[in-house]
């Protein structure tokens, strides 16, 4: 095959590349706790899960969960020192698997983060509404409110990323500290009765094991876009690798200890408070001893805590479409960044689109923004973003079967073999629990048109990306090279020896 040179890359060129050496490690870690959203996951979809599935052994499914990501993290990271890609899952499957499958995975990439994406403005505007009521006496239609906060999105989408990242750095310390607070809190209830069933290993097997998984891993979505932020970082190698250890360990731990106390606090009838109260049972927990200003403040966090998600989310998917753009497998305009503040503007305002798409749909439809949007899309995304670590795993298996320089054999073979292992046996649970996990009779229409979405979209991206080697054979080698595909103008005579598929 013939190889393709142009010319290097001129000042005309300069807005296709990402702004460089903005971001630290404390940076990444706010960028991905904020997407992980730890308030929203305590408040919202524990309580939430508890009351549409029934199970309470969550606790223990965040530390499973955090356990396997630990050991798929190993070999994601030592990735990472050899790619550094805002495409991340993208173009780690294409280098590793292979071009087609990367493609596939980058569909499914941006329907899983744009269902958390859209989720969070549903929940937004429906655990608003009656807020902005009670405190203000405005009575405000859910969509209105989540129109305000999908402008304030667009706008910051398009700034310097590290302007991003300071906002996000006060919303989540704000959020952590009112976690960590009000489950202290928790545990001075008249109620509280230590919980073993939050503990209980035996959970994880059997009926509803997949649901409980699944939604744990809901609450760690976030914790893989550390290298997405890779070209961004300062000295990436060490920035990435710390970034995703620290997210981790601090996500399980606030997970499990939080859940565990607000289960206890219930005096076992965690259940039946979460259907009859929802997002709210967390909050009222404490207000039994903090009063009515803690119960206040609680909401307002939770509500800036869902904005550090959109605003998270936002960021991950531009750099999506940014890479794509930039490689041409999307149209090129996508590839390019604003002049100063290096951010992907039009990546930016194509989510921004489409999240206005979804927003007037359901207000037009009528549709229930807390379980239909807030709910369904945020069990939809954990799904896919499920699918492509299992996916993603596979291929650092496959990449270091090719190139074992630089790393020893525990992070080229062994926690990638066992990760992948540990996934698929989680992806199983998953799919086979998905009626639980989505709260609806077996056969419902979610349990088959979700896991159908993703499959018609990853055949899509394989048949795109084989219809780009035979139409244009320059693009498809520059799938997953990231700054070194062809739209940079860099030739491929040492890297078309790679990922030949």
């Amino acid at each position: 095959m013939s190889t393709t040179s142009t010319k290097p890359a001129g000042p005309s060129q300069l807005s296709t590349a990402l702004a460089r050496d903005r971001l630290g490690v404390a940076a990444v870690v706010f960028f991905v706790m904020s997407a992980a959203a730890p308030l929203t996951v305590v408040a919202g979809v524990v309580p939430t899960g508890l009351a549409v599935t029934g199970l309470t052994a969550i606790s223990i499914a965040f530390l499973a969960v955090a356990i396997v990501l630990a050991v798929f993290s190993v070999g994601y990271v030592a990735m990472a020192r050899h790619i550094a890609n805002a495409g991340a899952f993208y173009a780690y499957v294409a280098r590793g698997i292979g071009r087609p499958a990367g493609v596939g995975a980058a569909w499914v990439a941006l329907l899983a983060y744009n269902s958390f994406q859209v989720a969070s403005y549903g929940g937004f505007g429906a655990i608003a509404a009656p807020l902005f009521a009670d405190w203000f006496g405005i009575e405000l239609e859910w969509w209105i409110i989540a129109l305000a906060a999908w402008a304030l999105v667009a706008v910051l989408g398009v700034l310097d990323v590290a302007v991003n990242g300071k906002v996000l750095a006060t919303l989540l310390v704000a959020e952590i500290v009112l976690v960590v607070v009000f489950s202290i809190v928790d545990l001075t209830t008249d109620g509280f009765v230590p919980s073993s069933a939050a503990l209980d290993p035996s959970s994880l097997v059997g009926a509803g094991a997949g649901a409980l998984l699944v939604m744990a891993v809901t609450g760690f979505v976030g914790f893989e876009q550390s290298v997405v932020f890779s070209e961004e970082s300062r000295d990436p190698r060490r920035t990435v690798p710390r970034a995703t250890y620290i997210a981790v360990a601090l996500i399980a731990v606030l997970y499990a200890f939080s859940s565990w106390a607000m289960i206890s606090a219930t005096g076992g009838d965690a259940v039946a408070r979460a259907q009859a109260e929802g997002p709210e049972l967390f909050f009222n927990l404490a207000s039994e001893r903090l009063g009515a200003t803690a119960l206040h403040l609680g909401h307002a966090l939770f509500l800036t805590s869902l904005v550090a998600a959109m605003i998270s989310f936002h960021n991950i998917i531009a750099r999506y479409t940014f890479s794509l753009g930039r490689e041409g497998v999307l149209p090129r305009a996508f590839g390019r960044t604003v002049p100063g503040t290096g951010a992907p503007k039009n990546g930016s305002l194509a989510q921004s689109a489409f999240g206005l798409i979804v927003i007037l749909v359901y207000a037009i439809a009528g549709w229930d923004p807390l379980v239909q949007l807030f709910f369904w899309g945020g069990t939809t995304g954990g799904i896919g973003v499920l699918l492509l670590i299992t996916v993603t795993s596979a291929a650092v298996v496959g990449y270091f079967a090719r190139h074992r320089e630089g790393e020893d054999f525990w992070h080229r073979v062994g926690a990638p073999v066992l990760g992948t292992v540990l996934l698929l046996v989680m992806t199983y649970l998953a799919l086979t629990n998905i009626a639980i996990l989505f709260g609806v009779e077996s056969g419902s229409t979610p349990t088959w048109a979700v896991p159908l979405a993703y499959g018609v979209l990853a055949v899509a991206g394989v048949v795109w990306a084989l219809i780009l080697r035979g139409s244009k054979p320059e693009i498809y080698q520059g799938i997953g090279m990231g700054a070194r595909s062809a739209s940079t103008g860099v030739s491929f005579r040492e890297s078309a020896s790679e990922a030949q598929q």
